[in-house]
């Protein structure tokens, strides 16, 4: 079965219905936020529990550094905004041309080693990172999210941090495709657009998905509509997800849709989809996992198994037929290495030193 939902969990612990959600064949993983959050022990012991429901289910978390950054208490290292990177690469004085850019981009790996080490530790499987989207200065969603305006420097910071999360065993999440950095609405409260012709879009933002198609193992779209390329938001859209994604740039890996529970994500030819037509529409674009995050504290879930229930019924009726090629990418994004238990990380010399490089 291709288990296509990342769903949520609403406390500290599982109780009887997260556990049955988890336990459904169309359900993925789970993503983790503060609220999900007491301590590092309190964390490991979610994480197992929820691996003892199936070792397969992925653990997610949007754990990017600066303030997006879910775990931040209990000798959790507070990580820089990805901006302080960019600062690094362009205001550090050097004596060499060249000696900034270097330095920073040893920052940058060591924040991802860092930042998937510790997650690591805890149990969590993946973490939604890095931000690709370019600083144009419009964004305040984005914002110093973005490492830099430039999208040679971005490119060249985010390889050197998801070398850092793969010498974690992490793998890797460039967003928000095709970029959200120019569009100046939240899409969390409403539909961005941007504007902006197809050409422009590749040779700016679109720019480091094709630099590092051989790198990324996901990508999540933008909940941004761009109407000269296509009248549908990027993540409801194939001309995006499959024709310039995978077929002009290349990319071989998991396609996540981003939070179905955002306003951005269920707007589409002028009406609001309801949770189960908005995880159709991304999964027929070309999606391979949808999101549905912050159901589980309203109504008792009541959102999730619906969402739930409506996949089952669209698959019993024919109206989505499951991938097994989804399927393998979503199972390639679990670690397949034993991650260092957190006493043992706290004295491993590559993680000390990683902790002196970071801005």
């Amino acid at each position: 079965m291709h288990a296509a939902l990342i769903i949520d969990i609403a406390g500290t612990r599982l109780t009887d219905a997260d556990r049955a959600r988890l336990a459904h064949p169309l359900v993925g993983g789970v993503i983790l936020f503060t609220r999900n959050w007491r301590d590092r022990s309190q964390l490991q012991r979610l994480c197992a529990q929820i691996k003892r429901v199936r070792r397969d289910l992925l653990i997610c978390v949007d754990h990017e550094g600066g303030r997006v950054q879910r775990f931040r208490t209990d000798g959790m290292t507070h990580l820089p905004p990805m901006r302080d990177l960019g600062r690094l690469w362009r205001e550090a004085p050097e004596t060499r041309p060249g000696e900034a850019a270097l330095a920073a981009c040893n920052a940058a790996t060591a924040a991802g080693y860092v930042l998937g080490a510790e997650l690591r530790a805890c149990g969590v499987d993946f973490s939604f990172t890095p931000v690709l989207d370019l600083d144009h200065g419009r964004s305040e969603v984005i914002g110093d999210r973005a490492f830099d305006g430039d999208a040679r420097v971005v490119t060249v910071l985010a390889q050197a941090l998801m070398h850092g999360l793969r010498l974690a065993g992490m793998a890797n999440c460039g967003k928000h495709f095709p970029g959200h950095g120019w569009a100046e609405a939240d899409s969390h409260v409403d539909l961005p657009v941007d504007e902006r012709p197809l050409e422009a879009i590749l040779s700016e933002d679109a720019a480091p998905y094709g630099w590092l198609s051989a790198s990324l193992d996901a990508v999540m779209p933008a909940h941004v509509l761009y109407p000269q390329v296509d009248d549908r938001p990027a993540g409801f859209s194939r001309r995006w997800l499959q024709d310039i994604l995978r077929g002009q740039l290349g990319f071989t890996g998991a396609i996540f849709s981003d939070d179905l529970g955002m306003a951005g994500a269920r707007r589409l030819a002028g009406r609001e989809l309801t949770y189960t037509e908005a995880a159709l529409a991304a999964l027929q674009a070309g999606c391979d996992l949808v999101l549905l995050c912050n159901q589980s504290t309203q109504q008792g879930g009541v959102a999730l198994d619906e969402l739930i229930e409506g996949l089952a019924r669209a698959y019993y009726e024919g109206r989505w037929v499951p991938d097994e090629t989804a399927e393998a990418r979503r199972r390639a994004l679990l670690p397949a290495t034993p991650a260092l238990a957190w006493d043992d990380l706290m004295c491993a010399p590559r993680y000390r030193h990683a902790l002196e490089l970071l801005p």
